[in-house]
């Protein structure tokens, strides 16, 4: 797979490991249950990672779209 298939999972990943992170004594993250502070990061992580895709990626490099499109 390409490098960029392989940054689009990092979010999914990200997602999945809060659950397996959760500490029962401290439940809070950024002054909210814990779980639901996970997702508040991963909403700009995610945004973050598919900036990076989209900057990676071949097909968005300036020379490569075709004319009078």
């Amino acid at each position: 797979m390409r490098t960029i298939h392989w940054l689009a999972l990092l979010p999914f990943l990200f997602l999945l490991g809060g659950p397996i992170l959760h500490d029962a004594t401290h439940p809070f993250l950024l002054g909210m249950p814990f779980l639901l502070g996970w997702i508040a990061l991963g909403l700009p992580f995610t945004a973050l990672v598919m900036a990076l895709i989209y900057r990676l990626d071949p097909a968005n490099r300036p020379g490569d779209r075709e004319e009078g499109r």
